[in-house]
């Protein structure tokens, strides 16, 4: 039997959410695959199942109102890193960065991982007062 390799896996999983096409996730999921979503912060909606998976992925692939941009794919064996921009708005900073890190299984998605930079303040460690001050 002939699985599909890891960069064919991904490249249609990026090419549903670039096409608004929620058929092409079909078939792509695994049974026990678990996604970590972005939001809400600091760990994200954990998702487990690979229904309960698609289902997440089918609601954001048909969302016109958005867009998923990748910028950056990296394969290595079964694991990928998917840098990206994902468009909300159309103010100009109605956008975000992140990165998915992707596992691929048998040909279909076990592990998805959302990481994303934060829209809200947070402090940075230079601008933080010490202890004792």
């Amino acid at each position: 039997m002939s699985f599909r390799t890891t960069t064919e896996v991904i490249d249609r999983f990026n090419r549903a959410f670039t096409d608004h096409d929620p058929d092409l996730l079909t078939d792509l999921i695994g049974e026990d695959c678990v996604m970590e979503a972005v939001q809400p912060a600091p760990t994200g909606e954990r998702v487990e199942g690979g229904e309960a998976c698609l289902a997440w992925w089918r609601t954001l692939v048909e969302d016109r109102t958005t867009q998923f941009e990748p910028q950056e794919v990296v394969i290595a064996a079964d694991r990928a890193t998917i840098r990206w921009h994902y468009r909300f708005g159309d103010g100009p900073t109605d956008w975000v960065s992140g990165v998915n890190l992707m596992r691929v299984r048998d040909g279909v998605i076990v592990e998805a991982l959302g990481y994303s930079k934060t829209a809200g303040e947070v402090p940075l460690a230079t601008e933080r007062k010490p202890k004792n001050a």
